[in-house]
């Protein structure tokens, strides 16, 4: 048997590294916290960039990171990365209540998945970027609220949201799916 490339995922979000753990299979993900300065910006490949450069400079090994979005467009995107934020003050209740003066419910969710390389053997240190976007509508919570905006998260074309589907269901659909699926093809094209 061959032994699996090990991935180190700079994570402490269990719930995102159970998904990373069930998409990259092939891969043997680990994870570790460590404290990064997170960039307030509205750009989210900038944000993601910068983590792997903050990484790189207190790792020497290949990592990776994620960044995820919700973006209204009502509002012409926002809270978009900062969506952290808006659901440790406001909660999804808050969240669903923003869109209250808008009959404009769309929105989408973004994945930002970075990847660095360690400078090596004369070499630049190496920065990746993956994106996955699906998207949908903002709903009433329905399911269980233990991650995020997957309570008011309705994916188009589906009549769930991300809370009520199984992880499997979640995962075969999920913006965060798309993003590790084009990270695990780079992967797996240059092993």
């Amino acid at each position: 048997m061959t032994e699996r490339r090990q991935l180190l995922f700079l994570t402490g979000n269990k719930h995102k590294l159970r998904e990373a753990k069930q998409i990259l299979h092939d891969f043997d993900v680990q994870s570790k916290r460590i404290e990064l300065p997170e960039l307030q910006e509205i750009n989210e490949q900038i944000i993601v960039e910068e983590k792997i450069r903050q990484a790189l400079k207190v790792m020497d090994c290949e990592v990776f990171v994620e960044d995820t979005s919700l973006c209204f467009d009502a509002l012409n995107g926002l809270p978009g990365p900062l969506i952290k934020w808006f659901e440790d003050k406001i909660g999804t209740r808050g969240l669903v209540d923003m869109l209250s003066a808008y009959s404009d419910k769309t929105a989408y969710a973004k994945c930002y998945v970075g990847y660095g390389l360690p400078a090596r053997d004369g070499k630049d240190a190496k920065i990746m970027v993956f994106e996955g976007s699906v998207k949908g509508r903002i709903v009433e919570p329905e399911g269980t609220a233990n991650f995020g905006f997957d309570p008011i998260f309705l994916p188009d074309g589906h009549d769930m949201t991300f809370a009520q589907m199984g992880p499997e269901e979640k995962n075969k659909i999920s913006h965060r799916r798309l993003a590790l699926e084009k990270f695990r093809a780079y992967l797996k094209k240059n092993q």
